[in-house]
């Protein structure tokens, strides 16, 4: 049973994790400049801030899930 959510959980996680670095700025242009916000010389909008974490935390749950599935699973 535990095994189906984490599965779910790394299938979310896994199609989050692509789309918020999809999201991220290139060189020139990204989620912030999308809305109208300059950047900072302290690292950004904090709208790309607030991208960062969630991308690491999102990044944090996909590694964890695939933790679990391979000691879970290996023999």
């Amino acid at each position: 049973m535990i095994d189906a959510v984490v599965i779910v959980l790394l299938v979310i996680s896994s199609l989050f994790l692509i789309i918020t670095i999809l999201m991220h700025s290139g060189r020139g242009s990204g989620l912030s400049d999308m809305f109208g916000g300059t950047n900072t010389l302290a690292g950004g909008t904090s709208l790309e801030r607030t991208l960062d974490r969630i991308t690491v935390v999102t990044a944090i749950v996909w590694g964890l899930s695939v933790f679990w599935l391979s000691w879970k699973w290996n023999p």
